[in-house]
Parts: C-alpha cells; sequence; structure tokens
C-alpha cells in the first residue's frame, strides 16, 4: 500500500492505493463515518487483479475539507471522480454515501464506469421512494433528521467521539473496530470541525425524509434518467439495520444488467465483517 497527495479540481486530495499501478483501475468510495483506510481489510484480496485507488472523498480524512455546505452537492462530489478517474474508464466500487456517488457518476458519466460494485448502498430512486413511504425505512433513518441539525459534529466529536460511535454500532457488529483500527478512525475524524464536512453530505442532499411514520405524497421518479447501463453488482450483507432490503426493490427497473449477491452473517460493515467473502463475490462475478 501507498499513499499520495493529488490535486483535483484545484484542491488536495488524500488518496490510498493498492497493487500494482499498471493494473486495471478499481475506484474504490468509501461512506460515512469512514475514510479511505476503511478498504485495508478488502482491498489487498483485490489487490492481485486491480490497481486499487481509494480517496478520502471531500470533507473527509486527509482531504480538501470545505465549510459551506454549497461545497458538498452530488455534482461536486462527482466532478471530484471524475477528475480522478481521467479519460480511461473504471470499475467503480462504492458503500453507503460512497455508493451514492457511484450511481450519480455512473448514471451521469457513463463513459467513465466499466462496472459497477455497490456494498450496502442505494440507489436513490428506490431509496427515496422508501424515505417517502413512511414506512421502516423511513423509522430508520430519522438519525439524518439529527446529522443535518447545525452544530451537530460538536455532539459528536463530544467524550471522545462517544455519539460518533454509537451511530456506528446502532444494532450491528462493530467488533473490528478496536486497537489500531479505532486508532485510525479517530485520527480520519479529528474534531469537531474535522466533522462538519462529513455532517455537510447530510444537509447538502437532497433527500426528502419526514418525520418516523410521516409519508410523503407526490414524489415522481423519472426511471429512463436515472439508468445504470453498465454492467452491476450488489452486494448485501443481510443483517444491515440502516439500509433495510426494501430499498433495493425495483433496482431492475434502473439497472437491467444487474447481479447481486447477499452475505449472511454481515450488515452494513459486510466489508469489515467479511472480507474475503466480498472479495470472492466481486471476483467470481468479474
Amino acid at each position: 500500500m501507498w499513499t499520495e497527495t493529488v490535486e483535483l479540481n484545484g484542491e488536495a486530495f488524500f488518496l490510498r492505493h493498492w497493487g500494482e499501478r499498471d493494473a486495471p483501475r478499481l475506484l474504490m468510495l468509501h461512506g460515512f463515518p469512514e475514510y479511505s483506510g476503511a478498504w485495508a481489510d478488502l482491498a489487498p484480496l483485490l489487490a492481485q487483479r486491480f490497481h486499487c485507488i481509494a480517496p478520502d472523498q471531500r470533507g473527509y480524512g486527509r482531504s480538501w475539507r470545505p465549510t459551506g455546505v454549497q461545497h458538498y452537492k452530488t455534482a461536486h462530489l462527482v466532478a471530484d471522480m471524475v477528475a480522478l478517474i481521467g479519460e480511461e474508464p473504471v470499475t467503480l466500487l462504492g458503500h453507503d454515501w460512497g455508493a451514492s456517488v457511484a450511481y450519480a457518476l455512473s448514471i451521469g458519466r457513463p463513459d467513465l464506469v466499466d462496472k459497477l460494485v455497490i456494498l450496502n448502498g442505494v440507489h436513490p430512486a428506490p431509496f427515496q421512494r422508501e424515505l417517502a413511504r413512511g414506512g421502516a425505512q423511513t423509522d430508520a433513518s430519522q438519525y439524518i433528521h439529527f446529522l443535518r441539525r447545525e452544530g451537530s459534529e460538536d455532539l459528536l466529536a463530544a467524550d471522545d467521539f462517544a455519539r460518533l460511535m454509537g451511530l456506528f454500532s446502532a444494532h450491528m457488529d462493530v467488533s473490528w473496530l478496536r486497537g489500531e483500527t479505532l486508532g485510525g478512525y479517530k485520527a480520519a475524524w479529528r474534531d469537531a470541525a474535522g466533522l462538519r464536512g462529513m455532517m455537510n453530505w447530510y444537509r447538502a442532499s437532497p433527500l426528502k425524509l419526514g418525520a418516523s411514520g410521516e409519508a410523503i405524497e407526490g414524489l415522481q421518479f423519472d426511471s429512463a434518467r436515472l439508468q445504470v447501463r453498465c454492467p452491476h453488482l450488489l452486494v448485501w450483507g443481510t443483517g444491515d439495520t440502516a439500509l433495510l432490503p426494501e430499498t433495493t426493490q425495483g433496482l431492475e427497473e434502473y439497472a437491467p444488467d444487474l447481479t447481486r449477491v447477499e452475505i449472511a452473517g454481515a450488515d452494513h460493515w459486510l466489508h469489515h465483517q467479511r472480507p474475503e467473502a466480498v472479495a470472492r463475490a466481486i471476483l467470481d462475478w468479474l
């Protein structure tokens, strides 16, 4: 593994690399509240075939952390990755919020994505549909209201990130998050000022979410504009309590070349809990 800092659209971004430089590129996009080091379990298993490239995305880790919410609109997050990719397409892998960027990039710049792999992440249309229903996913996502509040980063950073750790571990297995791994996460989070960029992803998101049990009427989705046209693999840890299985129902309408693989005994943090199974699913599919 080696690291570097590069300039993307005039700003500094920190990257981790695994594998041979001349191997096919696999761009790996982390979610919340992770950073490029989140791939330390999975990337070495994929580096036998790929040059794995993992950025600290905007607002995270050692990359550029603007304070204004306007800097975190999806178009800006995608533009970062367009600049990183260059002209030659890549295989793209995303988890959680990284999956959101990966879907947006695959939909908006299909010329840059050969294949799409998603680990417990959601396409925007089925996810918004479930958020708007006022059902189980609406209830499971109520934490988003807290994260969007001004000053949430201060509360999450207090007492050595106690509340942030609570979000990480809510009803899921984080036995892997200890020792040097935990130290790496806390170093990436730094402090409340360091967490602000992470919160701004939620504040800038156009996703609509009501109160618990509250449905939102009148939302419409243009499936023709939201198509993933490349081959797509969805790897799903079946114990996820943050993103529920119904958020992927009907995904084939938006991704006709879709393959699904479920991993029992894993939840939202499947790339930490079952990296060998996740790697096997990806490599077998490819």
